[in-house]
Parts: structure tokens; C-alpha cells; sequence
């Protein structure tokens, strides 16, 4: 019987191109006893055993499936058919129902999983216990094809009791399947066949697995993926295995996990993220190929156990920009224009990989993706050339004539712009081969190559720009901060030698000298000063003298009479205001007189202490004439405390600084460590993805033009013409000078 695979649209209208699937690739359910009177354990209550009524068991079998969320499901029982005879296979019943039939809402089942893989499990005779192997089809083989295979495999027989192994051994089987294969699929007579089938490993560290096998390095390469058991992580089978990892990279093989469930309720209990662009075994095939990028584990470790990973692959294309359609409709562009007398519609849709498009000679490409360029409002290309042939394709695709132009972004904001929706970067081949001499342009887009490791390496391209700048401001606050540690270091020591000074000048009787010559300007002052007080009382009672006390009316003198403060004249209180000047006067004389005594007495003390200690001054060696400088001495030496304080101020910052400069320039070289380590990676993976097709190598410290830019910046020639006669490659990178810097060796790099 042929299989004809009924068309659905579901899928690519949803999202053209690969998508990520929730796959079960091992479920026993289908068919898991082979005795044609038994139940199989998989009906479900009240439902028909497989062996029954198929397709009511398929169906219930479906809508399991579709409960438990898996869209891609391998059928693999121990057996093809549900009891001894041919016709009663419950795989492909599943199969036929999942092809053609309608769930109970209506809606296909073939809409609601994405792929069934008709296949089995059957057990080889490998050592002691066997060896298990899962087999998937494609169902394009048919129900004969698929039995005949079976039946192949297990020596004649179209079915056995539970996992009774077959009389051959793996390594046979897989053989005689090739043959079978290429004979039955050859293509034009040729030699070249189609084999759309895939052959996995069951929990391969059970004792028929396939790592307990006895030539199991001989049989990996005829094996896509390793299942592993229901609490073990790929890190755990590669502990165990030291030299699997190795192998399973020169096989591209991957891991997966997978329920191998034997009744409906346990289907999906395990099962892996897998990333197909068709519903065949060649695109299961490749997504094993590349499990790097399309494979992912379901779950991870929580403690002793296993849980689902808290982000699942992006299956809801909403946490990441996504182009889904573009509409071109009139106007005079490429795409516009006029058909059949209506206005011309063109509509483009694009998977969310989309990274470029592939096409002949003349085919439009760049005019499409200049186009998208223009419209999104990117980057333009800096070199003029280039970006003048740029606006004009990308004008002529979407903006002759102002056609009417709409875009699909599956996630973005409604209101945002078509460049905001989607943010890409676009690169003409002229302009890679521009960058392609550009070394931070080559990082950027190597980097782009290893999803898992660019946006890390993003990350700590900003960081290393941020300690760059943050070493830069620490490196000129200690330059300011060795300036003022000098000035304050010198201030300092000036008092310090102030204090000095005035200790050599004690015992001379110097500061008895100070303190009498102070005393001998202050009287000297007063003296100055009573005089000025004199002067001005005489000058008053010179005045007063002058002025006469008119003399007194009858009304005038009745109304001093009723005042109590006229006890006195005004003639006789005046004489009594003349009379105090006088007095006044005299006093102030006789205290003139006594100010310039205590001048004449301090003046001539202050001379006899000044001979001796010029006397003293000589006999300890000091010039006399220094005694000037003692007032400069004493305050310089009074600020002492303080500038000592301010030096230790000072001294403490720039120590502060200098740590953290060293702190920020130790943690950025573990940075640079880590990102060498990441570019390294990257390189590696380049190397085994492109298998020395792309060679690429390392370089530090290979990058000048910092280091360039900070010399020219000095304004020093001789260290200009230094630097500038240095051959390229013998110049010293940044992390050498400070080495030899620190050793205080820069002797070694000329």
C-alpha cells in the first residue's frame, strides 16, 4: 500500500522555513505486544486494543499526543504489526489516522502534529544482553515497505514477542538495510540511493545500550542520535565516557531525550527540542547533524532530579525580531506596477533564520535586500561608492512610484517602525570585503557565526570599553593626585624645616627678643594713640572756651524751673563741662608722659637683649641678620599639623586610586582572558563547522592603533621616533610595556 502525505498549509503559513518542534522520539504505545490474543497495554479504558479496532486506538493514540504537547512523534515498538498477521499493524494505523483523519474539533490531526516517524525497536543478538536500536521512517515507504524492512531485520519473521532479540547481530542488519535500501530506492539506474531512514540508540547506558555494546565505536557512525536515560544529562554519559564526546563530534551526533513510553498516559513524559525545516527524516537526520543549533535538551538538573528548562527555544517567535512577510502592492518599483489592469501585489515570506538570501546571477538578491535596507532605514555602507549603489537599488525595489508597502513582525510593537520591528544588520558583498581588512569588523561578524557564545562576547566588548574608560579617568585623577601629593609634600616639608630652624634658634634668647620688641610697638602704639586723644580734648576745650552762655529770659527760666534736671543754671553746668576739658587735658598729658617712659625703658631693653643675642647667635655660628626670618618661622612652622594632615589626606587617595586602577586593570586582563578564550571557540567551531574550508587564527595584542594613537597623543619626539622606526611586529604590545614598566626594564623594548 502507498502512502500519499495529504498537502497542509498550518505549518508555513504559521512560519515558512525550520521551526523548533517538541519531538518524542522513542514511544512503544503503537504496538508493544505481539501475541494476537492479547491486550495491548496501551489502550486506554474504554477504549479498542490496537488489535481490535486500529482505528479507534490510533485515534485515541493521536489525541494523546496532541495533550501532552508533542508535535514530532517516533512510533518505535519492538515489532511492526500488532500480532502475526501483516495487516494488523497499529503503527500504521496511527500513521494512516494522523495523515487523513480529523480530531473531534474538526481541525486534522496532521495540523495539530507535525511529523509521525513510522519505526520499531528491535534488539540484536550484540554480547551477552543485546544490543536495542531504534529504526524511523519516512511514511513515503509505505506499510509494505515498512513491514519488509522489518521483517528483514528480524530473519524472516513479521513479528515477535516483546523484546525477543533477532538471530542477527547489529552490525549485519545494518548492512543488509543498506543494500535493501540502495536496491530499492535506486534512482535511475544509478548508484545513488535515497535512504530515508534513521537509525537512533536507546538509553544507551542501559545494559543493551548501545555504549555497553562490544564494537561500539565500529557501530557509531551508523547511529544520528544517543538517547539518554530519564535523569541523565549529556554531561553525565560524557563523565562516564571520556572518549565519547570526541567521537560523537567526528560522527555529528547528538543527544536526545525521549519516553519511550509503553502506554499513552507516560507519552511525552521525556522528550527533546528539535529544529526541522520538513516533516522528514532527512530534516530529523540534519537537526542531529547540527545539534549544536538544533537540538536542545528538554530538561535540566534540579538537584537529584530533572526538570523542564525554564527558557524553551523561541517557539513562540516573540522574544526576538522576526520578519515574517513583506507586501509590495503598485507603484513603480521592481515589484510594483500594474497586472491585468488592477495594481500588482507581491508578498515575500521569510523564515525567522533568515540571514541571506542565495540565488544566480542577475536575480534580483541585492536589489531585494538593499530595498529592506532602505525601507528599514539601517545603517548605510560609510564608503560612498558602495553607498551610493545601495540607495539606488534599494529606491528602485521599494520606492519608485511610492508603492503601498506592509510588513509582518510577529511580536514587535504595532507602532514601532519597520527598522525598530526589525533591527538587522545588512552587509553587501563589497562592504564584507571592505571589513574583511578591518579587524573589529572581523570579530564582530566571526563572533555572528556562534550564536551561543556573540551575544556574551557583545557583552564583554562593552564592558572592556567601559574599564577603558574608567582606567582612563583613574589614571588622570592620579595624575592630579601626584601633582598635589608634591605640592602638599613640599608645603610640608617647609614647615618641617621652619620647625627645625626655630628649635636651632632656642636657648639664644630670641624669643625673649620677639616678645620684647612686640611689647615695645605695642606701647609705642598707645602712646601714638593717647597723644591723638590729647590733641582732640584740646581741641574741645578750646571750642568751649569760645562758646558764651546766653543769658536767661523770665519764661525761659520758668520753664527750666519745672524741669527736675535743672538743679544748676546753664551758665554754672557750662563751666563745669570747660572746667572737666581742662582736666581731661592734663590727664591725658601725664599719660602720654608715662606711655613714653615704658617706650624709653622697653627701647632700651629690647637694645641690651639684642646684643646678647647677636652674641649668642654668633657664638653658635647663626648670621645675626636671620633674626628677620623668625616671624616667617613661626607661621610657617604654626601650619605644620595642618599640612601634615593634608599630605596624609592626599597621600591616602592617591593609594586608594593606585588600588583601584590596579583592581580595574587586573580584572579587565581576566576579561581579555575570557574573551580570547570565547574568540578561540569560536575559532574552533569556524575550523570544525567549515571543515578547512575557513581557516582562521588568533592574533593578541595584534591590534595598533590604540597603542598609535597614545604615543602620537605624548607630543615626545624621542619617544615618537622611537615607536615610529619600530618594525610592526616588533612593537610591543600595551600588556608588554606595563610588564617591563613594572620591572623597571622598558630598557629591553628600546
Amino acid at each position: 500500500m502507498t502512502f500519499l502525505r495529504q498537502a497542509t498549509d498550518k505549518w508555513r503559513d504559521e512560519i515558512p522555513g525550520a521551526r523548533w518542534f517538541r519531538a518524542d522520539l522513542h514511544v512503544h504505545a503503537a504496538a508493544d505486544r505481539s501475541e494476537k490474543d492479547s491486550q495491548l497495554r496501551a489502550a486506554p479504558p474504554g477504549e479498542a486494543a490496537a488489535n481490535e479496532d486500529p482505528a479507534q486506538y490510533a485515534r485515541a493514540f493521536l489525541r494523546a499526543v496532541v495533550d501532552c504537547g508533542i508535535q514530532v512523534v517516533g512510533l518505535t515498538p519492538p515489532t511492526s504489526s500488532s500480532g502475526v498477521d501483516r495487516e494488523t499493524s497499529a503503527v500504521w494505523s496511527v500513521v494512516d489516522e494522523w495523515n487523513a483523519g480529523i480530531d473531534e474539533d474538526g481541525e486534522p490531526y496532521r495540523d495539530k502534529i507535525y511529523a509521525v516517524f513510522p519505526g520499531f525497536r528491535p534488539s540484536f543478538r550484540d554480547g551477552e544482553r543485546g544490543l536495542d536500536l531504534l529504526f524511523l521512517f519516512d511514511p513515503e515507504i509505505g506499510r509494505e515497505k515498512y513491514l519488509n524492512a522489518f521483517e528483514l531485520l528480524m530473519g524472516g519473521t513479521p513479528s515477535r514477542r516483546n523484546n525477543e532479540p533477532s538471530d542477527k547481530t547489529s552490525r549485519d542488519v545494518l548492512d543488509e538495510l543498506r543494500d535493501f535500501w540502495t536496491a530499492e530506492n535506486r534512482i535511475d539506474g544509478g548508484e545513488h540511493a535515497v535512504w530515508d531512514y534513521l537509525v537512533l540508540a536507546p538509553l544507551v547506558e542501559s545494559e543493551t545500550g548501545l555504549l555497553r555494546a562490544d564494537r561500539t565505536e565500529e557501530l557509531l557512525p551508523e547511529i544520528s542520535g544517543l538517547q539518554l536515560g530519564d535523569d541523565r544529562m549529556p554531561e553525565d554519559a560524557l563523565r562516564n565516557f571520556s572518549w565519547l564526546g570526541d567521537s560523537m563530534e567526528r560522527c555529528r551526533q547528538g543527544f536526545f531525550h525521549a519516553s519511550g513510553a509503553c502506554d499513552l498516559d507516560n507519552i511525552g513524559r521525556r522528550y527533546t527540542w528539535a529544529k526541522l525545516a520538513s516533516p522528514r527524516v532527512e530534516a530529523l537526520r540534519q537537526a542531529f547533524v547540527a545539534s549544536e543549533s538544533r537540538m536542545r535538551i528538554g530538561f535540566e538538573k534540579d538537584g537529584g532530579s530533572l526538570r523542564e528548562i525554564s527558557r524553551p527555544p523561541d517557539v513562540a517567535l516573540n522574544e526576538r525580531p522576526w520578519l515574517k512577510e513583506i507586501r509590495v502592492r503598485g507603484g513603480a518599483s521592481f515589484f510594483g506596477g500594474k497586472e491585468g489592469g488592477e495594481l500588482r501585489e507581491t508578498r515575500f515570506r521569510l523564515s525567522p533564520d533568515f540571514t541571506c538570501i542565495v540565488g544566480g546571477s542577475m536575480t534580483g538578491k541585492s536589489a531585494f535586500l538593499d530595498g529592506l535596507r532602505i525601507h528599514a532605514g539601517a545603517s548605510l555602507p560609510d564608503d560612498d561608492a558602495i553607498r551610493e549603489q545601495v540607495e539606488a537599488r534599494g529606491k528602485l525595489v521599494f520606492g519608485a512610484g511610492s508603492p503601498d508597502i506592509a510588513v509582518k513582525c510577529p511580536g514587535a510593537d504595532s507602532a514601532a517602525s519597520f527598522g525598530e520591528k526589525w533591527p538587522a544588520q545588512f552587509f553587501s558583498q563589497n562592504e564584507l570585503q571592505r571589513l574583511s581588512q578591518d579587524g573589529a569588523a572581523v570579530e564582530e561578524i566571526l563572533a555572528r557565526l556562534l550564536p551561543s557564545e556573540n551575544a556574551k562576547i557583545g557583552d564583554r566588548a562593552g564592558t572592556l570599553r567601559d574599564f577603558d574608560e574608567r582606567l582612563v579617568e583613574v589614571a588622570r585623577n592620579l595624575d592630579k593626585l601626584d601633582d598635589q601629593f608634591e605640592d602638599a609634600e613640599q608645603a610640608r616639608d617647609r614647615a618641617r624645616n621652619a620647625r627645625r630652624e626655630l628649635d636651632a634658634f632656642s636657648g639664644t634668647g630670641v624669643q625673649s627678643l620677639h616678645r620684647m620688641g612686640r611689647e615695645r610697638r605695642l606701647w609705642t602704639e598707645l602712646r601714638q594713640s593717647a597723644e591723638e586723644i590729647r590733641q582732640s580734648i584740646r581741641d574741645a576745650a578750646e571750642s568751649a572756651d569760645v562758646f558764651k552762655v546766653p543769658q536767661v529770659g523770665e519764661s525761659l527760666a520758668a520753664i527750666l524751673k519745672e524741669s527736675d534736671a535743672n538743679e544748676l543754671t546753664a551758665g554754672s553746668r557750662w563751666a563745669r563741662i570747660v572746667n572737666g576739658l581742662g582736666e581731661a587735658e592734663r590727664e591725658a598729658q601725664d599719660w602720654v608722659a608715662i606711655a613714653a617712659a615704658a617706650v624709653e625703658a622697653l627701647t632700651d631693653n629690647e637694645a641690651e637683649l639684642r646684643a646678647n643675642v647677636e652674641k649668642s647667635l654668633a657664638e653658635r655660628g647663626f648670621d645675626a641678620a636671620r633674626l628677620k626670618e623668625i616671624q616667617d618661622l613661626n607661621r610657617r612652622s604654626s601650619l605644620l599639623p595642618s599640612l601634615e594632615a593634608n599630605c596624609e589626606q592626599v597621600r591616602k587617595r592617591r593609594t586608594e586610586n593606585e588600588g583601584l586602577f590596579v583592581r580595574l586593570l587586573q580584572e579587565r586582563r581576566a576579561l581579555v582572558e575570557e574573551q580570547r578564550d570565547a574568540f578561540q571557540r569560536v575559532v574552533s567551531a569556524i575550523e570544525r563547522e567549515f571543515r578547512g574550508w575557513i581557516r582562521v587564527r588568533r592574533l593578541d595584542d595584534r591590534d595598533r592603533r590604540p597603542l598609535d594613537r597614545f604615543f602620537e597623543d605624548l607630543r615626545q619626539k624621542g619617544i615618537m621616533r622611537w615607536w615610529n622606526g619600530l618594525p610592526q611586529e616588533e612593537k610591543p604590545s600595551p600588556e608588554a610595556l606595563i610588564r617591563n614598566l613594572e620591572a623597571r626594564s622598558l630598557r629591553k623594548v628600546g
